[in-house]
């Protein structure tokens, strides 16, 4: 066995396959039942590279629970960070051997070069949740984006597979933070039942809607014009990211296309919703992201091939 296999703590014995096998399952069903469509568009990568993403998404979500937690969660966020940045690097941790996603995330480190600086900004995102951070303007709730999201297109896109060098990673940027928006637009509700606001407080003063207003539920027509200006945002970073989707390698294209165009529908519910995301969910169904399959198809395939 080579010594870099080693020094990753992988061996080809039964009992060792078979821990990696059920890893790998427990980070598809986590990211199946927290992100249907994450987990639709990743079922178009070849099967070593949906693996991967899925112990991806699920690192990322664990750090994400442990910042949703009320108490405790500064202690508990450091684990998280060093834990990872174990994985990462391939060492075991912890005693009564290693955590699922630990051992999935790991394995997938040791197939595909995922930068730990990408998630060391995810760690940052994260602080940000736990310190009650607030957003003054759009740079604020950039920042956020780019940290608990942005970032995660530099961990996908080496998996992926890409050329066009950091221009592409740039883009990928870009589409995370899109789909972070179009998160934090959805579930404004469900935040401030959390006590958070990731709305800009520039914009909210600019369009009249106040603390008070959320706290209400009231769907004012300031509050539909705040959502039609944060809205347009989200859709700027999706049509900056889709330029480079035409870099990416082999089917990962169409599994960020399809990805992209399903998180970008849920803006078009939002809008059918008249803006209401205190009694209402934006969603996009099963069959609606079906129907959307023809689309990407025809975007990948008629896009221009730039690898």
């Amino acid at each position: 066995m080579p010594d870099s296999d080693r020094q990753r703590g992988w061996t080809p014995d039964q009992s060792g396959a078979a821990q990696l096998a059920a890893a790998l399952q427990h980070c598809r069903e986590l990211t199946r039942s927290h992100s249907k469509t994450f987990y639709f568009g990743s079922r178009f990568f070849p099967l070593a590279q949906r693996q991967a993403v899925w112990a991806v998404y699920a690192a990322c979500r664990r750090g994400d629970d442990i910042a949703d937690e009320p108490g405790g969660g500064e202690v508990a966020l450091e684990r998280w960070w060093q834990s990872t940045c174990a994985s990462l690097s391939g060492q075991q941790t912890g005693g009564g051997g290693p955590h699922p996603i630990d051992t999935a995330l790991s394995w997938a480190a040791w197939q595909f070069p995922i930068p730990q600086s990408a998630f060391h900004e995810l760690y940052l995102g994260l602080q940000m949740d736990l310190g009650g951070a607030e957003y003054r303007d759009m740079a604020d709730l950039e920042l956020y984006c780019r940290r608990v999201a942005g970032v995660v297109g530099f961990m996908i896109a080496p998996i992926c597979g890409y050329g066009g060098g950091e221009q592409t990673l740039q883009n990928a940027l870009q589409l995370g933070q899109a789909m972070q928006l179009t998160n934090i637009l959805r579930d404004v509700g469900e935040d401030l039942e959390r006590g958070r606001v990731y709305l800009p407080a520039d914009l909210m003063a600019q369009c009249g809607v106040t603390r008070a207003t959320l706290e209400a539920g009231q769907v004012t027509p300031g509050y539909r014009e705040l959502m039609r200006v944060l809205s347009a945002q989200a859709r700027a970073w999706y049509k900056q990211g889709r330029a480079g989707l035409p870099y990416l390698h082999g089917s990962g294209r169409l599994a960020v296309t399809a990805a992209a165009r399903a998180y970008e529908g849920i803006l078009d519910a939002l809008e059918a919703n008249d803006y209401d995301n205190f009694s209402r969910r934006a969603h996009v169904s099963g069959p609606r992201k079906l129907m959307m399959l023809p689309g990407a198809w025809w975007e990948v395939r008629s896009g221009p091939n730039l690898v």
